[in-house]
């Protein structure tokens, strides 16, 4: 079965907008300044931020007001308890296990916090399995982290799919792997890049494993964009 192999956060589901609830919530139960919201959404970088810097950051703003304990179960379960898998993202990746691909969730990322969104929304009845980058010791878009992948399966990289919302982690990843195609879930942003580019661009994940499933075998294997005038 072909591979397909796929983001977790910002694409299969909305970290950022988890994140924002959590912070919210956080920043209400520990009486600080609702302001800070922007400031702790600046400071977490849509994730790309290390933790420890995150929880640095916040210790030193935050001084005693707010106890270690209390920073480390905001960064650890905040967002992981209250991300959610829409409804046409899981039919459309049910369609796609339907179809044939072996589908592969392939996150940066602790295990543990990875580990609780995948449960948590329910992603581990369907997807053939994960490897998290705290597990396997590389971080997209290191080539290893990919293969990973296909070896946690028990396939192969041929004729391989990446989908995600990185350009860099996701469509650079997949770009580095050789003849492995993409699609960039944009989530409304123009694609900049003037390096290299995806095989396909959608708007959400949704949109983008249907296109695999409806287009996957069809697109030439050397990453050639699939869409008149690339992308």
């Amino acid at each position: 079965m072909p591979l397909l192999m796929i983001d977790l956060d910002n694409t299969l589901v909305d970290r950022d907008s988890a994140f924002r609830e959590a912070s919210s919530a956080f920043l209400d139960e520990n009486a600080l300044p609702v302001d800070d919201l922007a400031w702790l959404l600046s400071v977490d970088a849509s994730g790309y931020t290390p933790r420890e810097d995150v929880a640095r950051a916040m210790a030193e703003r935050y001084g005693g007001a707010v106890s270690g304990a209390a920073v480390r179960d905001f960064l650890d379960r905040g967002a992981a308890d209250r991300v959610v898998l829409a409804e046409a993202t899981r039919v459309a990746l049910g369609a796609a296990v339907d179809a044939g691909w072996t589908c592969v969730i392939v996150t940066n990322g602790r295990v543990v916090q990875q580990e609780a969104k995948i449960r948590g929304t329910g992603l581990d009845g369907i997807v053939h399995g994960w490897v998290v980058s705290e597990a396997v010791g590389c971080k997209k878009p290191a080539p290893e982290i990919f293969r990973a992948a296909a070896a946690a399966v028990g396939t192969s990289l041929h004729g391989a799919w990446v989908i995600g919302d990185s350009a860099h982690a996701d469509v650079g990843g997949a770009r580095g792997l050789g003849r492995v195609r993409s699609v960039w879930v944009s989530g409304g942003r123009p694609w900049t890049d003037e390096t290299f580019r995806p095989t396909h661009i959608t708007g959400d994940a949704a949109s983008a494993l249907t296109h695999v499933v409806e287009h996957g075998g069809g697109a030439r294997d050397d990453g050639t964009p699939d869409t008149p005038g690339g992308v």
